[in-house]
């Protein structure tokens, strides 16, 4: 099979698709359909990665966390487990013991709230809000843009003091210079003393972006938290030390404090960043195998419709492959004609499929505000599956095309 006729089969291709529009239309439609899920799909997992991974390098690959429990899924906080219950729960106390350790850098205790603000009549969706500490931008990154963070005053007696994210100072203020003002917590009154941006590659999902800073005790203090899944010190140890040598270090000292046996298993989880980032993958990894699953199950649909029409295209142009025989036409010549011709339809719907999962990653971009990428592995697939498809559901019509007696063929009307 030479140049000239792989260009004169792209070229009938190409007349067919101008002749039956509608025909080819719904013919590439599911290619489009499942090859832009796919897409989209892997622009926002990739991108999620990135941004996690990203977040990791901001706190250091060597910072680590103790938690209660640690669980891939959140536990119910009003059902915990027997081994759950038992253990005890984290203190501040615990979190200055780890500190002082002369191979920690640092270590404090923070909570995760979830909570709305208000401004004299405006509110926000319910955000997360952070009880930390004066080194919390160190450890998660960010710029103050305006006021302070909080003194060491505030962080021990829990001043009712809060350091707002630019984005949402924004939206209660609008043009009021928020500092000095009181905005509320979920009815709480607390002062604003900072605004701070967060870092834009930081991983933040809807309904629990990061919106404003308080310190630990104020948080302790004043609202209910989940003291198994919200509750955590962070440890980063000192330059050259290794991480397995400081998580030792931590739990000598934490099983010290609680009074544990030799031989008895720790009463806490020590959680390290690449823990985090497996639980993640797994994570995401079921989800892409869900929507691939999805995606392949369109992609057979429309594999199906290419055979179906290219059938219906062999019928209907009967008489023309009765006409190409007699002028000459190899069996093999037909048989590339209209597979070249399924190919052609369903690549055609690959790079449209591209189009729309990129454009779909955009969209989502933008509703949800955190940065997509589409993996360079996810387009060459997309467009080489599309292909595939045309020439594996386009082989039995090229084959009954080919099978045809060229003198039933010309006689057919």
């Amino acid at each position: 099979m030479n140049l000239d006729f792989l260009t004169e089969a792209w070229f009938i291709a190409l007349d067919q698709l101008r002749a039956n529009k509608l025909r080819s239309g719904l013919t590439i439609l599911g290619v489009v359909i499942g090859v832009a899920t796919v897409m989209a799909m892997a622009s926002i997992v990739q991108g999620i990665r990135d941004q996690i991974m990203t977040s990791i390098e901001v706190a250091g690959p060597t910072t680590f966390y103790v938690m209660r429990f640690f669980s891939s899924t959140p536990l119910n906080p009003d059902a915990l487990p027997k081994e759950v219950r038992v253990r005890p729960v984290l203190t501040p106390e615990e979190a200055a013991a780890i500190a002082r350790l002369p191979d920690i850098r640092y270590g404090g205790i923070w909570v995760q709230l979830f909570q709305r603000m208000e401004y004299e009549g405006v509110h926000t969706q319910i955000l997360t809000v952070f009880g930390a500490d004066d080194q919390y931008m160190e450890i998660q990154g960010g710029t103050l843009l305006a006021g302070r963070f909080f003194t060491a005053s505030e962080v021990r007696t829990g001043d009712p003091v809060v350091v707002l994210e630019r984005r949402f100072a924004d939206k209660l203020f609008g043009r009021v210079q928020p500092l000095g003002h009181y905005v509320r917590l979920s009815g709480r009154p607390v002062q604003v003393i900072g605004i701070y941006q967060n870092p834009e590659n930081i991983f933040q999902p809807p309904s629990q972006e990061i919106g404003a800073i308080i310190p630990f005790a104020a948080a302790r203090r004043l609202f209910r938290y989940d003291e198994t899944n919200a509750l955590w010190i962070v440890v980063k140890p000192r330059d050259g030390i290794s991480v397995t040598h400081a998580m030792d270090e931590v739990a000598v000292v934490l099983r010290r404090l609680r009074g544990t046996r030799a031989g008895d298993p720790n009463s806490f989880d020590l959680i390290t960043q690449d823990q985090i980032l497996d639980v993640f993958n797994k994570l995401t990894g079921v989800f892409f195998l869900v929507m691939l699953v999805l995606s392949s199950v369109a992609l057979l649909v429309s594999g199906i419709g290419v055979m179906a029409i290219m059938m219906v295209s062999v019928t209907s142009r009967t008489h023309e492959i009765g006409v190409r025989k007699a002028l000459g036409a190899t069996r093999s010549a037909i048989r590339w004609q209209f597979l070249v011709e399924a190919a052609f339809l369903t690549a055609l719907g690959g790079v449209l499929g591209v189009a729309v999962g990129l454009s779909m990653a955009q969209a989502i971009e933008i509703a949800l505000q955190f940065q997509t990428r589409v993996p360079v592995w996810a387009t060459a697939a997309a467009c080489a599956v599309s292909i595939l498809i045309g020439l594996v559901f386009g082989i039995a019509p090229a084959a009954r095309a080919a099978r045809l007696d060229p003198v039933e063929a010309l006689r057919y009307e």
